[in-house]
């Protein structure tokens, strides 16, 4: 880990006091949540596709920045899947957002407008070969996503993923996954991470926005009842193993895999169980939702209670200062 002192740590290349960013979260994150992370010392992102329409995105932006100086991200999806995604980065760019995460596509476009604006990309990476593609780009950070982490997980376990990606790139490395204590933000940092990015944690926040329900499960269940599951996008993807998980099962039956193929026919079949009432068919098709199925990582094991981001922050630091 020759290279880990010629880059800088998350605090000084966001100017923060705690090297943590709060993970965009799919329906999650929200405004509230980061500006109380900034409150906080920390930073914090939100999927761009959390808002249904652009001029909601951009609204978003400018709430934050009203109440609050302080660095935060935007979460960019950047394949073709995001109908939206030009006119997201060109608002991340006008607004001038500090960072931009981008997932699941070439970040190159987005790096080169990002540039343009002094707007930092930090990329989501599950391994080597790919990190040194988003180096070579221009990315200004690497999220190293491990098998650990919520939602869609990488394959490599972090005390491999961290020392490789350090050894093999010159740009600041941020782990992703498994990661719910100081104690534990301790250990990425001696293995050569810049920062953490966390997110399960913070799900059972009193800003969180999802359902009391789905931040109590976070606080019940443990990391031994997180499976995978095909039914939310046919990407294998974290969740709790809750009751209703285990009645509809976690693999795509035949008409969702149908669907997962051809995006166009969901209309149409949408339409269809609405005009003919057809509960069999919308049981098949659309039962597994992101407001049914709640997403979260292995982490929610150091879930106690709801509480306010400020009070997770503090025991964190707390935690992280006593190693």
């Amino acid at each position: 880990m020759e290279n880990k002192e010629l880059v800088p740590g998350l605090c000084t290349m966001l100017g923060i006091e705690f090297p943590v960013i709060i993970a965009p979260m799919f329906l999650v994150s929200n405004e509230e949540m980061i500006i109380e992370a900034l409150k906080s010392g920390i930073t914090g992102a939100i999927p761009a596709l959390n808002y249904r329409d652009t001029d909601a995105l951009r609204n978003a932006i400018r709430k934050i920045k009203k109440e609050i100086n302080g660095p935060f991200g935007i979460n960019l999806i950047v394949n073709k899947s995001n109908f939206l995604y030009k006119e997201q980065l060109k608002i991340c760019c006008e607004e001038r957002v500090d960072f931009i995460i981008t997932s699941l596509g070439s970040p190159e476009e987005t790096i080169i407008e990002a540039h343009k604006t002094g707007v930092k990309v930090f990329c989501d990476v599950t391994d080597v070969k790919y990190a040194k593609k988003v180096e070579a780009l221009g990315a200004a950070a690497l999220i190293a996503v491990n098998k650990e982490a919520g939602g869609h997980a990488g394959n490599i376990s972090f005390e491999k993923l961290i020392p490789e990606l350090v050894k093999a790139c010159g740009i600041p490395v941020i782990s992703a996954g498994g990661i719910g204590t100081g104690d534990g933000i301790h250990k990425m940092i001696e293995l050569g991470a810049a920062g953490v990015s966390m997110g399960s944690i913070f799900i059972a926040s009193d800003e969180a926005g999802v359902s009391q329900e789905y931040k109590q499960a976070c606080v019940d269940y443990g990391s031994k009842d997180i499976v995978m599951t095909t039914k939310l996008s046919g990407t294998p993807c974290t969740v709790i193993n809750t009751p209703y998980v285990q009645k509809i099962g976690t693999s795509q039956n035949w008409l969702e895999r149908l669907l997962n193929k051809n995006k166009r026919l969901k209309k149409w079949v949408k339409a269809l169980v609405f005009m003919r009432g057809m509960k069999s068919l919308q049981k098949a098709a659309f039962s597994s939702t992101y407001k049914t199925v709640w997403c979260a990582g292995p982490s929610i094991e150091y879930v106690n209670s709801i509480r306010p981001i400020k009070e997770i922050v503090q025991q964190l630091q707390e935690e992280y200062n006593a190693k």
